[in-house]
């Protein structure tokens, strides 16, 4: 299996309803939510972060949400690929502010009492953490500061120094 031996995964931005259908075509789904339920971290940025959700709006409706993390996200959000932009926002932990970059981005609109809000733009969730799950609204990835990739690789290496997932989930 594809998933064997990794310690994190993430799933990466780009269109959620053609992630959805790739999942499914090649069989893909369970083995990503079993990886996601062994405590392994994961990260979902955009279209990996509506794959996360416990529920999707506006999307199609065999649309797949993992349910791996409480959130609810609404498609493009923030509007159409015209709406993109950029903006520097707080985040939690970090002195300086982060410049995030939201193309055709998902918006948090709720999120349960066990999900941590680690950045908000104009009062909306962007950056949240639940357990072993990190997901934000926007694509760090486009940008030179790598502080919310090493926040990731912090809680990979902190999950595998603690042994926190079990040898046969890996």
């Amino acid at each position: 299996m594809e998933l064997e031996g990794l310690d994190g995964l993430i799933l990466p931005g780009g269109e959620s309803t053609t992630m959805s259908n790739l999942l499914r075509a090649f069989d893909f789904v369970e083995p990503l939510r079993r990886f996601v339920v062994s405590g392994r971290p994961v990260f979902g940025t955009c279209a990996g972060m509506i794959l996360l959700s416990e529920r999707i709006l506006d999307g199609r409706s065999d649309q797949i949400a993992l349910a791996s993390c409480g959130i609810v996200s609404r498609r493009n959000g923030y509007g159409r690929q015209v709406d993109s932009f950029e903006t520097d926002i707080e985040v939690a932990g970090m002195c300086d502010p982060f410049h995030a970059i939201f193309i055709r981005a998902p918006r948090i609109e709720e999120t349960s009492s066990e999900v941590t809000v680690l950045a908000r733009h104009d009062g909306c969730p962007v950056l949240v953490r639940e357990g072993n799950v990190l997901a934000a609204s926007f694509h760090p990835e486009l940008t030179d500061d790598d502080r919310i990739h090493r926040l990731f690789a912090h809680m990979v290496r902190d999950a595998k120094s603690q042994d926190e997932f079990p040898d046969e989930a890996r």
